[in-house]
Formats: structure tokens, sequence, C-alpha cells
């Protein structure tokens, strides 16, 4: 049983990742990969965040209700053809290090909780991003086709965070989905009103996909897709 972390230690590696911004920008200015986004209004019902699953430990979880502004519901999704694994196989490589998926010169996930090469259910990761942005997790559910996150304090958002491997027909579609609100207003005026980290974000998630694409050893089917929904105002206090 791997032993929990001191407190030094979590703050050590929740460091700022040396990079920058610059570098962010500079790859997305070269984005080639078609994208469709869209934009909508979200509901309390509709959109609110999965309920946790019993006996999960919420120490240090920063959920929705301790965020500030409105909470957006984001889901990004990337179907593949001609994929040379199953859903449960893609899963099982890319939970054996998390890497392999993300794009390591803009995101890194550092496992500071749990055993190496596997993601199971209360393990912690920081994944480390240009600027503020790095970000401290929590496993709290592992099926053999996904796995979901909580925010924990540190976060630049406060919610949860989920990766699903999908049959689709012949096709698989992964997806990754979030439900969470700026965790202060610094976060909040960086996300929504200046919208830097909103970018930053779509870029890290968007280039995961296409990594993903290419551990399936398939190929993308038509455009990505960013799909948001926006909690504002009364609706968010009935989440």
């Amino acid at each position: 049983m791997p032993r929990r972390p001191t407190l030094s230690r979590r703050l050590g590696t929740a460091a700022l990742w040396p990079l920058g911004i610059g570098l962010t920008s500079w790859n997305y200015l070269w984005r080639t990969t078609p994208l469709t986004r869209s934009e909508a209004a979200g509901t309390s019902d509709g959109d609110a965040p999965p309920e946790l699953p019993e006996g999960i430990a919420q120490t240090e979880w920063q959920g929705p209700e301790a965020g500030v502004g409105p909470l957006f519901h984001r889901a990004y999704r990337v179907r593949i053809s001609g994929a040379r694994c199953t859903g449960d196989a893609l899963m099982t490589r890319i939970t054996a290090d998390l890497n392999v998926a993300a794009p390591t010169q803009l995101a890194r996930f550092f496992k500071v909780y749990g055993e190496r090469g596997t993601v199971a259910v209360g393990d912690e990761f920081v994944v480390r991003m240009p600027g503020p942005w790095d970000g401290p997790v929590r496993v709290v559910e592992r099926t053999p086709t996904s796995f979901r996150f909580i925010t924990l304090e540190g976060h630049l958002e406060a919610g949860q965070i989920e990766f699903r491997a999908a049959a689709d027909g012949e096709e698989l579609t992964f997806s990754i989905e979030s439900w969470a609100r700026s965790a202060d207003w610094l976060s909040n005026l960086l996300y929504h009103r200046l919208r830097m980290a909103k970018e930053v974000q779509l870029h890290m998630w968007t280039s995961f996909l296409e990594n993903v694409v290419t551990l399936a050893g398939g190929r993308r089917c038509g455009r990505m897709e960013i799909e948001t929904r926006r909690v504002d105002g009364e609706l968010v206090a009935q989440l």
C-alpha cells in the first residue's frame, strides 16, 4: 500500500512546469485539425455533474459549490474508424501511462499517490501545464472503458472530468467530458473573461484526442466536436 505523500511533497509536485504560454500559443496557431465548436445555455437538470460513488474520499475535494462564476459542461469527442483495438484495450493502454496520450509539450501527468502503471480509484495525479495551470486530481471511478477525476484544492477548476471510450457501430468514440466552475476569481478572470485558460484547455484536450486516435491505430472520422453548455446564475445553486 503506497504511503500518502506529505504536504511538502504535494506542494512540491504542484510547482509550476517551466514551459509557458508562448509555446502553447505557437502550437495553437499552427493547429490544422478541423473542429466543430458549439455553445448553448445549460440547465440545472441536464448539465449537473454526476454524483460521486459511495465510499469515495472527499478530503480536499474542490466541488462546483466551492467555485465561482458559471458552470461549464463541456464535451470533446472524436470518432475513430479502422481502430485496431477495442475500447477496453485502448483504455488499458492509456491508463498504463496517461502521458502516452497527453500532449507532453503542453501537459504532463505526474502520479503522486497510488501504484504506477495503472489508474485506480483513490489514485492522485498532478497535471502540470504552462503558466499557473497545474492541477491536482483524484480518481473516483474506473470502469473497463472509462475513468473519472475530481479536482482537488489548488486546481484551477472546481468539478469533475471523465474520459470514455465507446463502441459506435464499426467505429470507436473517445470523449472527454467535464463539469466545472472556476476555482476562484483569478481563475474566472483567466477562463471566462479573458478566455486564456479556455483556449489552452481546448488545445490540450483536442491534442489528447489526436494522440488517442494514433494509439487506436485508426483514423479520425469527420471533425472533432467540442460542445459547451453554460449554466448561469441561480441555476448553478440548484445543481
